[in-house]
């Protein structure tokens, strides 16, 4: 009889241990600089499409987030050691970056552009860009793209800490272009007063070597965390929560192909 009761004991152990560590609040990595993924609101409020689907992810796997800001080139340093439990600020999956952490389905896919001052003509072989200064986030899977592709044609390659700096300086005149994801140059700059003069120009990057299979949601390796992920994700494409959260911040499928 005491051996079942304390057999008893354990099993409601063992279950208030589960019940703990099923209500552990999730903490997410996300840089708040980059609208409309992430960006912050006159109140201090992190907003934006980044953020809603993480909530919306949250919400389906019945879990607390709880967001923790942190600059885009220290998210997988912060993931490793713990910080953080996942990266969702619209870090593409790439084949250098699995290397380190394990990647979600994609949450979206969207093509990298150049903007540069409207009516700078630019050609699919980017030959124009010789001595141009290109400025692109350090960290960022565009850094490498320019090094790697641009540089070698004769482009000034300058990494900022944040967009939101390039933007300045390429208001300012000290860039003569940058490249990043489409949509957040579109609707981070172009659409702003700073953006007036300036357009997208040349062709879109698209190469799965440097832009990857879309931008997914990182985790440590070989976390069971990402298939909890990949589930939500799952269902908030089929009940129309993510549909809700898109046409709130685009009007086209961001989720693409």
């Amino acid at each position: 009889m005491k051996k079942l009761v304390l057999l008893g004991a354990l099993a409601l152990s063992v279950l208030s241990l589960s019940t703990f560590a099923a209500e552990k609040p999730l903490k997410i990595g996300i840089e708040a600089a980059y609208p409309p993924f992430a960006s912050k609101a006159p109140d201090g409020s992190i907003v934006g499409f980044d953020y809603d689907i993480g909530n919306a992810l949250c919400e389906e796997m019945k879990v607390k987030c709880v967001w923790v800001e942190q600059e885009f080139d220290g998210l997988i340093p912060a993931l490793k050691v713990r910080k953080i439990d996942a990266i969702l600020s619209s870090m593409s999956i790439t084949e250098d970056r699995k290397k380190s952490v394990d990647f979600t389905n994609k949450y979206y896919n969207t093509p990298a552009r150049l903007v540069m001052k409207a009516g700078t003509q630019v050609s699919d072989g980017l030959t124009e860009l010789k001595g141009k200064n290109v400025g692109v986030q350090r960290g960022s899977i565009h850094e490498r793209f320019a090094r790697e592709v641009l540089a070698p044609l004769g482009a000034e390659i300058k990494p900022y800490g944040s967009q939101n700096e390039i933007y300045l300086d390429l208001s300012a005149g000290r860039l003569d272009g940058t490249v990043a994801d489409a949509t957040l140059l579109d609707d981070g700059f172009l659409k702003t007063d700073a953006g007036k003069g300036f357009a997208f120009v040349g062709p879109a990057f698209t190469d799965v070597k440097y832009f990857g299979d879309g931008v997914g949601i990182a985790v440590r390796k070989g976390d069971a965390l990402k298939d909890k992920i990949n589930g939500a994700i799952a269902a908030i494409r089929e009940n129309g929560k993510y549909k809700q959260i898109q046409d709130k911040y685009f009007a086209f499928d961001i989720y693409g192909q």
